[in-house]
């Protein structure tokens, strides 16, 4: 008997393994080979836009994607450095053999996890109340709860061409069996599809004709806990290229021989990472399309064409390849290819990611509708955390909009849905300048304390940050200059001289200055990490604090409370589809019932006036 059984061993099984096994259970983590535990079998980076501020905040809840990041990447750079802080966010080249072994080994130093190589074929389920699960090869496994974490392998094909068979990533045997017991227990189950390029032998591309993209040059981490070991000039660079009309007029002239227009896909893919059939098609007026040559492994062999998603035969495939610069020899040595899967209407999750359905089973990552290794981690950590609070009869971990992109993931998915595979954007945070990269361990690490999974160690670490950061903050403030104190030496830097007493907080708000000007000006060494956070919040006060007051109407509504018991039946004078949602959805709060996408203002009205009506005097 189990506390928590995994199933699956994806980013999403191992964020989940590690926080049962961290705060003692005993765990099983099932899955069909153990050798794909963390795999990559699509891109291989951690982070981006969006997700690699989501990376920081599943380290700051005490997961382990960003500092195995950290240990395993090739290269690491921060993307829109010269935009906002709203929207920076780092991304790394991981090495795929690296990170997958350093998972592996992190999970086999846990006495009270067991791993299990086989595959899950039926739920045990009494009184829709999971109890445990039953495994191809038979055998009956008993647990207090299930987290589902199967990633692309349910009910899996792939497609090449005009081909189509079952199979998962790297031609893995999928789970065949286990969306009929899913569906047997009224779990309603819709079709996607995803999909990657070919990979080719990096001894063939011709790095000349391209443009170099290297790491940064400083040193960066995903983990606040983690102190970099990597040296910057070692780093490994990608490259650019790009499509022409010549790929263009080959995709065009060949697309009933790919099995995304052939008919032959069903599931519906991802609108922001699309094959490069579909770019071609539906962005005809472009020219061209980047197409980035990425690392895969620090010794390997290959190379991944990042961009080129495709499900052309694997005769079109080269002679597509062939058409770019650099790329006029380079020999394919795993052709690209599509895969369908199954996964479940997320709406039918509470917001905890517990099943709505079936009591004590839990769902996370891309089974949820979501595409990519970021999305898929954060679930698994939520989902494994909230499912080890109800075995401690303790209250849920539910984090609002304001406080976590994965906050906005998990309520964007059960609330409103998809129609196609979820990927995280700055643009679905409403608050993203709240939501940054470099405070994303002030917002979440007390609440990583809090469940439990942020160590003495780490806190001390924590602790310290805040402390320096709080430092600065008051030596700013508190520090006043006079003109014949700095004048000199802001002449010398180029910068606009003062005319009378100031503040170094007063004098960091011009647009010009930096907190590295401010080191220099007063001779003082600033903690670099520090000095970035405190320099947005005085840079962005007038923003940051517009926001919160947006924040204060948004809690308003969320601490309005739903009776789980309401019969929307009785609720007069709301939209047939409006009632129809809130019934599906259930929300807990007005604010959650906002965001249901067929819920309209007026719905809302009645039903606040439905409520304080029927439920003034509770």
């Amino acid at each position: 008997m189990y506390d928590i059984i995994i199933v699956g061993g994806g980013h999403a099984g191992c964020e989940a393994t590690l926080v049962s096994a961290r705060k003692g259970y005993k765990t099983l983590l099932i899955t069909g080979n153990i050798k794909n535990i963390a795999d990559m079998p699509c891109n291989p980076s951690i982070g981006g836009s969006a997700k690699g501020i989501v990376v920081r905040e599943i380290d700051a809840l005490g997961g382990e994607m960003g500092e195995n990041a950290d240990k395993s990447h090739l290269q690491i750079k921060m993307l829109n450095s010269k935009k906002g802080p709203g929207v920076r966010s780092l991304r790394c080249q991981a090495d795929k053999t690296i990170y997958p072994e350093n998972m592996l080994k992190t999970l086999k130093s846990y006495k009270n996890v067991t791993i299990l190589e086989d595959l899950a074929k039926e739920l045990i389920v009494k009184n829709k109340k999971v109890n445990g699960i039953i495994t191809e090869n038979g055998e009956k496994i008993e647990s207090k709860i299930v987290i589902l974490t199967t990633g692309t392998y349910l009910n899996a094909d792939i497609l090449v061409g005009h081909n189509k068979e079952k199979g998962g990533p790297h031609g893995e045997k999928p789970s065949l069996f286990l969306s009929k017991s899913l569906e047997k227990n009224n779990i309603k189950l819709i079709r996607l599809k995803t999909g990657t390029p070919p990979r080719v032998l990096k001894t063939t591309v011709n790095y000349e004709q391209m443009e170099e993209e290297k790491g940064d040059n400083t040193l960066l981490t995903f983990s606040n806990f983690y102190k970099p070991s990597y040296k910057i000039k070692e780093q490994i660079s990608c490259y650019l290229t790009y499509t022409n009309l010549k790929t263009h007029e080959i995709i065009l002239n060949n697309l009933d021989k790919c099995a995304l227009y052939s008919g032959l896909i069903k599931g519906i893919g991802p609108r922001y990472c699309p094959s490069i059939e579909d770019k071609i098609v539906k962005f005809r007026d472009k020219e061209r399309h980047q197409i980035f040559i990425e690392p895969e492994r620090k010794n390997g062999k290959e190379v991944y064409v990042s961009g080129f998603s495709t499900t052309m035969p694997p005769k079109i495939q080269e002679e597509l390849i062939h058409t770019m610069k650099g790329l006029e020899k380079a020999k394919i040595t795993k052709y690209g290819y599509a895969i369908e899967y199954d996964a479940i209407d997320p709406t039918q999750l509470q917001i905890t990611l517990e099943s709505k359905i079936i009591e004590n089973l839990y769902t996370a990552g891309q089974i949820n509708g979501t595409s990519g290794y970021e999305e898929a981690a954060a679930q698994g950590l939520i989902a494994a955390i909230n499912a080890t609070l109800k075995l401690e009869n303790k209250e849920p971990l539910i984090l609002k909009r304001n406080e976590a992109y994965i906050g906005v993931l998990i309520d964007d998915l059960v609330n409103k849905g998809i129609t196609e595979p979820y990927r995280l954007l700055t643009s679905r945070a409403e608050f993203r300048l709240l939501l940054r990269h470099d405070n994303a361990d002030l917002r979440l690490t007390e609440i990583g304390r809090k469940v439990g999974l942020i160590n003495d160690k780490k806190y001390k670490i924590f602790k310290n940050r805040k402390q320096k950061i709080e430092r600065l903050t008051t030596y700013l403030k508190e520090t006043f200059v006079v003109p014949n104190q700095i004048n000199d030496k802001l002449k010398l830097l180029k910068l606009k001289e003062i005319n009378s007493k100031i503040s170094l907080e007063e004098l960091l708000k011009r647009p010009e200055i930096t907190i590295r000007d401010i080191e220099k000006i007063m001779g003082e060494k600033i903690d670099k990490r520090a000095g970035e956070k405190v320099e947005i919040e005085i840079k962005y006060k007038g923003y940051i604090d517009k926001t919160k007051k947006e924040i204060e109407k948004m809690l308003k509504l969320e601490n309005k409370k739903i009776p789980k018991d309401i019969n929307y039946n009785k609720v007069k004078n709301i939209a047939t589809e409006a009632r129809q949602k809130l019934e599906k959805v259930r929300p807990l709060t007005i604010g959650q019932a906002t965001r249901i996408s067929g819920v309209n203002p007026a719905d809302i009205s009645m039903l606040l006036i439905y409520l304080k009506k029927e439920y003034s005097n509770e």
